[in-house]
Parts: structure tokens; C-alpha cells; sequence
């Protein structure tokens, strides 16, 4: 008995072994050719499952703690990015990359640059050592194209030391004698003003400019959300006109998140975070925080470049409306 079950064995274990063979073979020429070669193109590896070419991008060369435990890459720091077919033979791209806080703003500005979107930016863990942040990206186009668009931003994932992406802020924070100085009446805030176009409120060492967005019309449950209500873009100066920090917020429409973060890049500004702050309003607004370290003037125009991109598209529809009636 025991001959004839090993016999048995012996005649099934190769068609098995094919079985496996062909399955094997079967899968991998499931992924379409022009996602096979993106793949290539990227040297990553992926599936594709559901229509839907995934790549993975994990931090294995990172050693992560999250409040004292020792934590794997597939607990939370496998980034990835996605595409999926759409219409007119276009395809989507979404993606979420896990870095460095360091290579947040050199990879924020390779998107860019490329024609990608960057739609969030936000951490997932509190006590995380190193800290870590999570960037989402957004992209239509051939498959080829993406990749070409993303490679960039990809290949410094892993590659940026703390100096090449830390902009002013690392010699302000680590040498006292390049420290910010916070004291009193030592910003000109008449020259502020005149850049920004708005006048602040002096509290103590810092100098602060809010602005509404009262080109839009945000209600919820009927209530008006005015800039009171958070609705608002802000600035905040500290230190000398030498040299300042500067941090704040900026409220946006969907349409305005692109050209407000290249403008912010393109001036040295860091982004900190993208995200909501309300749920339910209407029309959505996107919320930016940001950071910089600088002469308080050159911050100054940076911001003022940024806020200049908000309500262009209105602005373009007014102007066009006005010119249907001048005919």
C-alpha cells in the first residue's frame, strides 16, 4: 500500500509542477505589455490585479519606531502608486509616498516640475522615529508618460540628506549664531503690508496678516463660513528683517492647489501639510501650511506670489463675462 502511494506521488508531483509552471507563466502575461513596461522603465516591481497596475515603492532602507516598537515596512511605510485605464485610451494615476521629512519638498517639487498633482500631505503615526510623512499624487495620461512624469520624483525617494532638503531651516535650528532672533519691533511692517497688500496685527514678537476668501461663497447648513469661521489664509513673521520665519496657512479651491504649491516652491517656501479642515461645506477648500526661513521681505513676496494664484478662475470668468457684454 504504502509502494502504491508513493507510486501515485511520483506520477502526480510533475503535473503538478507543471500546474505551477503554467499558472506562473499565465499570471505574469496578465499585466499588459505598456504596464510591464513602466515597470521596467521604473526598475520597481508590482502587479496588476483588477485593471489596476500597483507599484510598489517600500522603505526598506528605513529602520522605523513608532513610540519605542520596532516596526516592519509592510506595518505602514510600503508607498506605492497606481494606474488604471480610463477613457479616451488615458489612464489614471494615484499614488501615496511614505518619506522622509527631508525629501518631502525636493520630491513635492520634481511632481511638480513634471506635470503630476499633489493632492495631500500628512503623517500617519504620532512618536514615529525617524518621522515620517505621507505624500498623495495624482496624474492622467498614457502609461509611459506617467512614468516618465514620475521617475524623477522617484529615484530621490532614499537619496536626499538632511541639508539638500531642509532649505534654511537646518543652519537656523542648529547654529545659534544663524538662529532666528525673536524679539519685538524689529520687523518693518509697513513694508510687510505694501508687499502682501493687506495689514496685520502685531502680538508680542510676531506679526500676523489674515485674509479671507471672501470670493467664495461658503455655507454649511445654510450658516455662511466666512474667514472668522476659519475660512481664511494667514501669514506670521518672526524675527528681524535680516532674517524671519515665516509660517501660515492658505485655504484653496481644488483648482487652485497646483499653482499655489509651484509658486511656493518656486520662492524656497517648504510645505508642511495639505489636508481639509471642514467636511460637508460646499464649495470643498483645501487647506496648505507652509514654512520658510529668510529676509523678511523675500518671504514676504513669496507669500504674496501664492495668494495671487487664488480666485484666478473667477477672475477669468468675470473678465470674460464683461467682455460678452461689451459686444
Amino acid at each position: 500500500m504504502k509502494h502504491q502511494c508513493c507510486s501515485v506521488t511520483s506520477l502526480l508531483l510533475p503535473s503538478v509542477i507543471l500546474s505551477v509552471i503554467i499558472c506562473t507563466s499565465v499570471l505574469a502575461q496578465d499585466i499588459p505589455k505598456e504596464y510591464q513596461d513602466v515597470l521596467t522603465f521604473l526598475g520597481k516591481k508590482g502587479d496588476y490585479k483588477d485593471n489596476v497596475l500597483k507599484v510598489n515603492i517600500p522603505r526598506n532602507d528605513l529602520k522605523v519606531s513608532v513610540a519605542g516598537v520596532a516596526t516592519p515596512t509592510s506595518f505602514g511605510f510600503g508607498g506605492w502608486c497606481a494606474m488604471t485605464k480610463g477613457e479616451m485610451d488615458m489612464n489614471v494615476m494615484m499614488g501615496d509616498l511614505v518619506l522622509l521629512q527631508e525629501e518631502v519638498n525636493p520630491v513635492m517639487s520634481a511632481l511638480l516640475e513634471n506635470g503630476l498633482e499633489v493632492t495631500a500631505l500628512h503623517n500617519h503615526f504620532f512618536w514615529d522615529e525617524p518621522r515620517m510623512y505621507y505624500m498623495h499624487i495624482h496624474g492622467h495620461g498614457k502609461p509611459a508618460d506617467l512614468a516618465r512624469e514620475v521617475k524623477p520624483a522617484l529615484d530621490l525617494i532614499g537619496h536626499i540628506t538632511s541639508s539638500e532638503g531642509a532649505s534654511e531651516k537646518a543652519p537656523a535650528m542648529s547654529n545659534a549664531g544663524n538662529a532666528v532672533q525673536v524679539v519685538e519691533g524689529k520687523l518693518n511692517t509697513e513694508k510687510l503690508n505694501a508687499i502682501i497688500g493687506h495689514k496685520g496685527d502685531v502680538n508680542g514678537p510676531v506679526y500676523k496678516v489674515v485674509i479671507g476668501r471672501d470670493d467664495l461663497k461658503l455655507k454649511e447648513m445654510g450658516a455662511i463660513i466666512n474667514a472668522r469661521m476659519g475660512l481664511n489664509t494667514w501669514v506670521a513673521f518672526v524675527g528681524t528683517d535680516e532674517k524671519a520665519a515665516v509660517a501660515g496657512d492658505i485655504a484653496m479651491l481644488e483648482s487652485e492647489v497646483t499653482s499655489v504649491l509651484k509658486t511656493l516652491r518656486k520662492n524656497g517656501l517648504d510645505i508642511v501639510a495639505i489636508h481639509h479642515h471642514m467636511t460637508g461645506a460646499r464649495p470643498m477648500v483645501i487647506f496648505l501650511h507652509y514654512w520658510g526661513v529668510g529676509p523678511a521681505e523675500k518671504l514676504a513676496a513669496g507669500f504674496r506670489a501664492a495668494i495671487d494664484e487664488l480666485g484666478k478662475s473667477g477672475k477669468e470668468k468675470r473678465e470674460s463675462d464683461e467682455d460678452d457684454d461689451d459686444e
